[in-house]
């Protein structure tokens, strides 16, 4: 329940930095046959799918750190998904990681934008 409550409170972190950064979240928690999506958005005519990570110590690392070879795979596969189902075939795409760390000082959001490229 705590990791539920904490991957919560880091996307919802996540959705406010990014669209004061100019994003237009367009789908929170997208599902589909291959898994879930945190946030898909818009950041002008690119589409945008986002995987949040969000720690509330690093003592394991930095939140990004965790989006490996098999996460950006499975992000991709979901990507391609989206793009198909929503007719986006022409779109720019790409992916960014939001790495949110909920500190006890205070709370860090750190945006990497083209975190990976598609991953097959």
């Amino acid at each position: 329940m705590r990791r539920i409550r904490t991957g919560r409170q880091g996307e919802d972190l996540a959705a406010g930095y990014l669209e004061r950064a100019g994003y237009r979240i367009i789908a929170r928690n997208y599902r589909c046959l291959f898994g879930e999506m945190d946030l898909v958005a818009r950041d002008g005519a690119a589409i945008v799918f986002i995987e949040v990570k969000s720690r509330k110590s690093d003592r394991f690392g930095p939140p990004q750190s965790s989006v490996g070879p098999k996460k950006q795979k499975k992000m991709s596969q979901i990507a391609l998904h989206y793009l198909e189902q929503n007719q986006l075939h022409a779109c720019e795409a790409r992916f960014d990681v939001v790495a949110v760390s909920l500190l006890p000082a205070g709370h860090r959001v750190e945006l990497i934008q083209n975190a990976f490229d598609l991953a097959w």
